[in-house]
């Protein structure tokens, strides 16, 4: 069983995916992490050193290998993983997509800690909302593409929606 948790920053997705990891007993994969340690530096880091399109080519080349992989995990995507090189498409493919939908108030709340976050980094709290409503607005059709759907989601709301695995 391969579960991805898709949606913008601050959607609850490694919050909520390590819970269900954790229910479901398997592995919890955070995406975002997993390149941090395949390159050896902070998301930051690549962004600033190699620029967004070479972290988005390692981003969907790990989203590939683990779809790929015969094992079973919760993934919370980065928001970008399910855009960028038909990356819904191939989560779609390989398991469960399952696109955590929030308001905006609730992605500026979760995304008012920006220091990890480069594609929000240095925004005024107004600012950051335009930019999350412009983000949002641009991704939404394909996030809308998962297999399921959840609005305010919890982690009963999700195992609900998986059906109690």
């Amino acid at each position: 069983m391969k579960i991805f948790l898709v949606g913008m920053p601050g959607s609850g997705k490694s919050t909520l995916g390590k819970q269900l990891a954790n229910k479901l007993m398997i592995p919890f994969v955070d995406l975002d992490q997993e390149i941090e340690n395949h390159e050896q530096k902070s998301v930051n880091e690549i962004f600033a050193q190699s620029g967004e399109d070479y972290f988005r080519q390692v981003e969907s080349k790990l989203l590939h290998q683990f779809a790929a992989s015969p094992d079973s995990f919760v993934m919370a995507t980065g928001g970008g993983a399910p855009i960028f090189f038909d990356g819904m498409n191939v989560i779609n493919q390989s398991g469960i997509s399952v696109f955590l939908n929030v308001s905006i108030d609730t992605l500026v709340k979760h995304t008012s800690n920006r220091s990890t976050r480069p594609l929000l980094k240095n925004e005024s709290e107004g600012e950051l909302r335009e930019k999350l409503t412009k983000i949002r607005e641009a991704r939404l059709k394909i996030y809308q593409q998962a297999r399921i759907t959840l609005d305010n989601p919890t982690l009963s709301s999700l195992l609900h929606a998986l059906g109690n695995p």
